[in-house]
């Protein structure tokens, strides 16, 4: 049972993380199946480009994502050997070039938020075009309290969508966002009601689909080229290579996993 599902609502394709029994924590079997299912969106985009005219990114379950799943990270870097740390920049670069074809997609996407929206799923929904965050929805990078920093592009498009000072404060202290704060600031592009994720996400997408399909491809483009994320992406690999070495990482990894508060030492 593939973790991630493409379903076709024409004139919308409608992408749906279903791991709900680990709110959708993300692993490498998770992105091996995203990454599949983005390909084939390219596909019915480039064959179709009259019909198929978004992208609506959706999740089952109480969470959008829980985060990176650690237990299904372990599995990731063993692939690696007794030293996966050396080869983190690779399997992190791999990480990235996933998240990137959903910023790379020819259709506009929509990522519908509710629930929790942590760590590694916060860096998936800014890959998106577009979010709406239902009332609730906990918008936050943790990644700071177990000692690491967001890697697989959400420094780098956190700090295009806010500035370096917004970004700073909340990647730097891992506190969630304010949904209030998110909408005013343009991270997220509306909070609604629970009841109305999926409505307002539909109504977004019939107004993309309103308009002529390719303008809208190519103002896409236009757009996302005006801010090449490539460099960032490459330090963002450099930092988490490094901080994944240190005796903190490994105090705030075990810190997360007992709930427990980590004593951080400083190397």
């Amino acid at each position: 049972m593939p973790h991630v599902t493409l379903t076709e609502h024409a004139p919308v394709l409608e992408l749906t993380l279903d791991r709900a029994e680990k709110r959708n924590a993300i692993n490498h079997a998770l992105l091996t199946d995203l990454d599949a299912a983005l390909d084939a969106a390219e596909r019915y985009a480039t064959d179709a480009p009259a019909v198929w005219r978004a992208v609506i990114l959706r999740a089952e379950g109480p969470a959008f994502s829980a985060g990176l799943d650690l237990g299904g990270f372990e599995e990731s870097a063993a692939a690696f050997g007794e030293h996966w740390r050396d080869n983190l920049f690779v399997l992190t670069a791999r990480y990235q070039r996933i998240l990137g074809k959903i910023e790379a997609l020819s259709l506009p996407v929509i990522a519908l938020l509710h629930g929790p929206v942590l760590g590694f799923g916060m860096e998936l929904a800014l890959a998106a075009d577009f979010r709406i965050a239902a009332v609730g929805a906990r918008l936050q990078f943790p990644e700071s309290r177990i000692g690491l920093v967001p890697d697989v592009g959400g420094t780098t498009r956190l700090t295009r969508l806010l500035g370096p000072a917004r970004a700073k404060e909340y990647i730097l202290t891992g506190k969630p966002f304010d949904l209030a704060d998110a909408e005013r600031w343009g991270l997220v592009n509306a909070v609604v009601q629970p009841e109305e994720l999926a409505q307002r996400g539909q109504a977004l997408a019939g107004e993309l689909a309103a308009a002529a399909p390719l303008a809208v491809r190519c103002g896409k483009k236009v757009i996302d080229g005006l801010a090449d994320s490539q460099r960032g992406q490459l330090l963002e690999a450099w930092a988490q290579a490094a901080l994944i070495r240190t005796e903190d990482f490994m105090r705030g990894a075990q810190a997360a996993l007992t709930r427990t508060e980590p004593e951080w030492i400083g190397r």
